[in-house]
């Protein structure tokens, strides 16, 4: 009997270190079992790159911009349309226009953070990107979400972005500029990353558009 409990014992323990080696494994490889997937980007596909002064590159020469840094990543042109200081209402008012001027494949979507600065309230800018996103799928562009946190001691994204990925089955980037922001080594003052900054979050989007068989 003891030496049965004994080879159980080593079973279960085997098992479970399998399994932290499995988990460690995938954590190491990026596994991207629950993205979303999107249609592969053509070479010559145009990829519009929307925001506020975090798409814009405030904080960074414009060459260090997320934008520019993904264009190279990722041998598409990526449309840097970010507008510093923009709510999200104004972003959606200005997004129909954008899309008539660059006629992209794929829009990237990283708004609310001046909603938050200015208590505009989450409801608020959870329905603008919603609109936003309709806009874009009814022309067929598909969206990659990127959540924006909230300022604070220690910045995080409010639920609905989550909430809104899934509703509408996007890619979603969640944790790069949470992760930036509360670096201060990434940071060019308290709400924008400096370019080292950008590029982790370029490094990012390239690695959930590559999950999403989009590149």
């Amino acid at each position: 009997m003891d030496f049965l409990a004994a080879g159980t014992r080593r079973h279960r323990a085997a098992a479970t270190a399998g399994a932290a080696l499995l988990l460690a494994g995938c954590a190491l490889a990026g596994c991207s079992g629950n993205v979303a997937k999107l249609p592969q980007l053509p070479a010559d596909a145009v990829v519009l790159a929307f925001g506020d002064s975090l798409t814009f590159g405030t904080g960074a020469q414009a060459e260090a911009s997320y934008p520019a840094v993904l264009q190279k990543l990722i041998g598409r042109t990526v449309a840097n349309a970010g507008v510093p200081g923009e709510v999200s209402a104004a972003g959606l008012a200005r997004l129909p226009d954008t899309l008539d001027e660059y006629q992209p494949a794929l829009l990237i979507l990283c708004h609310g953070g001046n909603d938050f600065l200015r208590k505009l309230g989450d409801a608020q800018a959870a329905e603008n990107l919603r609109a936003m996103i309709r806009l874009a799928k009814e022309r067929g562009i598909g969206v990659v979400l990127i959540a924006v946190p909230k300022p604070g001691l220690l910045p995080s994204p409010p639920d609905f972005y989550a909430g809104i990925a899934r509703e509408f089955g996007l890619p979603y980037e969640a944790e790069a500029l949470k992760t930036i922001l509360r670096d201060k080594g990434l940071k060019s003052d308290l709400a924008h990353p400096n370019a080292e900054g950008y590029t982790r979050l370029a490094q990012a989007v390239a690695a959930l558009l590559k999950k999403s068989g989009a590149v």
